[in-house]
Formats: C-alpha cells, structure tokens, sequence
C-alpha cells in the first residue's frame, strides 16, 4: 500500500492548468491546505511548553528536555532535505496524504514513549513526516497566479504558524487535563482527519519524469552554488530561526522558574502571543506583492534584533517580555514571508528543489539556536540568552544588508522581486 502511495510516474503526464490562462486554487481549498499545514507541524511544538512536565516524569535533565526542541529541528531539517525534493518527482498528492498519514503515526508512537530515548527518536520521526506542510506550500503557489503569490504564500504560511502557536497554546491546557500524552494522540486523530479531507479535495498534481533519487537529491544541494539569491536568503533565514527559536526553547525554563511559577497551561498560552506574527503573515505577502520585500526583510530583520532589548529586560519584567516577544514573532514571520516570495521566484520548474534547499537551511539554523539556547541557559541564565537572540538576530540584518550592498555592485544576478 505505502509502496504504491508513492510510485514515481515514470510516464510523462499532463501538467497542472498554467496559472496565468488556468482556475486558481479556491478559497476554500487554500483554507483547507492551510489547516492542514498547521495540524502537520503541530506536533513538532506540542512539547515546547510541557519540557519541564515532561522532564519530571520521564526523569530527564533540563539539557535532555532541551533536545527535544532540537530533535524537532533536526528532524525536520532532515525531512526537508531527504523527501521534500520527491515533490518533484512523484504525484504530489500522494506524496502529501503519504506524509500526513505517517505523521500521524509516529505521533502515536511519541505520545507512548517510555523515556526519554524512545521521546527524542519519536519527536526526530514526526518532524521528518511533518514536512508534508512543506510539500503542500509550494503545491498551493503552483496552482496560484503569480500576481496572488504573496497573498497564497501568507494565507498558507498563516495556518502553518498557528498550528505550532495554538500548539503551544492548546498542549499545556490539554495536559493538564489529561497529562501531556494526550496532547500527542489528540493531535494524530485530527492529522488523519484533514488527510482524509486533502485526498478528496486536492487535484492531481502530476511531474513528469525526472532524475533518479541520488541525482535529485545532488540537484538540490547544487542550488546553493548556481544561485547566489539562495545563498543570501537561506543565510538570513537560518540566522532569524536561530534567534526565534533561542527564546522559545529558553523561555519555557525562564516561565516555568522560581522568578515566575507558572503553570502549563499558563505557559501554553503565553504561546498566544505569536498569533500576532501568524496574522502579520498576509500582510508582508500583500507588501511583496506590491514590490516591498526588501523593504520587509530590511524592517524585519532589524526589529528581530532590537525585540531582544525588551526580551532581555523581561527576565524580571513580564510586560517587557510580551512586549519583546510580540516585536520579535512579528519581525520573524515578515523575514521569513518575505525570503519564501524571492526564492519561489526564483525557478518555477523546480520549485519543490529550491524550497528545499532553502528551509533545509532555515531549519538548521533553527536547530542550532534551540541547542545553544539550552547551553547557554544552563551556564548563564536568561541574560545569556538574551545576548545570544540579539547576537543571531543582528547577524541576519548584517547578511540582509550585504546582499543588499552586493545586488547594487552588480555581483549577482537581479532580484526579480526587489523592491
């Protein structure tokens, strides 16, 4: 059965309608697509504010609890790199029910584990799955019309964002209530639900036949030396995950401590605060559309360094921290809107590759932040976190602003969406 999800079609097929003469994706299918990206990635943040429940339980230390945020990253930084490219290779709509149906399964396999070992391995093997969001992004803009691009890119990025936000939120209610298993399985049933709905709504998205797997997988990892725009993008992605993820792994130590006492329900919602970066989503692909993503990442990335001001005073301030974390999702979400509108532009035919390569590098960039972050948490505190995110952070607007500075000299080939 899983085998014949995913045969390659070796013979060519028709390709989708073009998106200038052909239907466009409906409302209520990219409504649908959105959801589904959401409850896909779901599963790689559930655990995010139930670390210290999960620790006292399973018996783990604060550094091993840590790792689960970056077995999430490498996880999926793996699925990115290792099945995301088969979209452009096999029937895209298998492949993405295939993906859900075995993120699904592996969350089962998490919310059963007994120790810590089998949680980290359960958590790596939901993240490589949950890259079916990924596949189902690029699957949205090709049935886009270009104009819409920036609208389709935020409207589905949108409902990837809230799935891990109202992830966080949602799992220390539900553990509460039911322990912090049932977050996991809770969340597998709704995945199987919308896979079930995908299959009888998405079209067939046929590619024609391509390389082999090895020289697929070669091609993808080519892009980075054939396209400098790439480069620069996956660079400032990586950087501003980095910094993001160094206070969302951190923070839950920092809430749950003696200064604050919070519950993990508390602490869930506190997770509420990015919907204000998931809505703020629409509005950067509205201005890419109008021609504005350099002005966006511009932006972006410099309030993402300037959030950690605040971000560092609430240690002990609770007002400063909203106030921090709220620029710094904002700041996230708009960099990172922004840089998927240049590198989808970038080679159409090929879309499932570069999309790819680039969150590849964007979610290495995470993992290593969420690592440092429970390092440096352990040797300095909230303070050394602090410094860390502004570090991060400030290094992505130093890389926007050199690619800025080379597109000008001419040492690369013209941003088609520079603003």
């Amino acid at each position: 059965m899983a085998h014949a999800l995913l045969r390659p079609r070796r013979t060519p097929a028709a390709d989708p309608p073009s998106p200038h003469t052909g239907p466009t994706v409906s409302t209520g299918l990219l409504l649908l697509i959105s959801a589904a990206t959401g409850l896909a990635v779901a599963g790689n943040y559930v655990a995010q504010p139930l670390l210290d429940l999960i620790a006292g339980e399973l018996q783990l230390s604060t550094v091993t609890a840590g790792l689960v945020v970056t077995a999430a990253q490498v996880g999926y930084a793996l699925g990115l790199i290792l099945i995301l490219p088969l979209g452009d290779l096999f029937e895209r709509r298998r492949l993405a029910i295939g993906l859900l149906t075995a993120t699904a399964a592996c969350m089962l396999a998490t919310g059963a584990a007994p120790n810590g070992a089998v949680l980290l391995a359960g958590t790596l093997l939901t993240a490589l799955a949950s890259v079916a969001a990924q596949v189902l992004v690029p699957f949205a803009v090709a049935l886009a019309r270009p104009e819409h691009r920036g609208r389709v890119v935020g409207t589905v990025m949108t409902g990837l964002l809230l799935g891990g936000l109202l992830a966080r939120a949602i799992s220390g209610a539900l553990a509460e209530l039911g322990g912090w298993r049932t977050v996991y399985w809770i969340d597998a049933a709704l995945v199987l639900a919308v896979a079930l709905l995908l299959w009888r709504r998405l079209p067939r998205l046929h590619t024609r036949a391509g390389p082999g797997y090895p020289a697929l997988l070669a091609s993808t990892l080519a892009l980075f030396g054939r396209e400098p725009l790439l480069r620069w993008r996956a660079g400032i992605g990586a950087l501003s995950l980095a910094s993001f993820n160094a206070l969302w792994t951190a923070v839950v130590f920092l809430l749950a401590g003696p200064g604050y006492g919070w519950s993990e329900s508390a602490i869930g919602l506190f997770g509420l605060v990015g919907v204000a970066g998931a809505l703020a989503t629409p509005f950067a692909g509205r201005l890419a559309d109008r021609g504005l993503v350099q002005t966006v990442s511009g932006a972006g990335t410099a309030v993402l360094a300037l959030s950690w001001i605040a971000i560092g005073a609430g240690g002990e301030s609770p007002a400063w921290l909203l106030g921090g974390t709220l620029a710094l999702n904002i700041a996230q979400q708009s960099v990172l809107n922004s840089s998927q509108n240049v590198v989808y532009a970038l080679r159409p035919e090929i879309r499932n590759r570069v999309n790819s390569a680039f969150m590849t590098a964007f979610f290495v960039g995470g993992a290593t932040g969420s690592a440092l972050a429970s390092v440096v948490w352990a040797a300095a505190g909230w303070t050394g976190v602090s410094v860390l995110g502004c570090m991060l952070a400030t290094a992505a607007f130093l890389l926007w602003a050199l690619e800025r500075s080379a597109a000008r000299a001419g040492r690369r080939s013209p941003d088609p969406t520079a603003a």
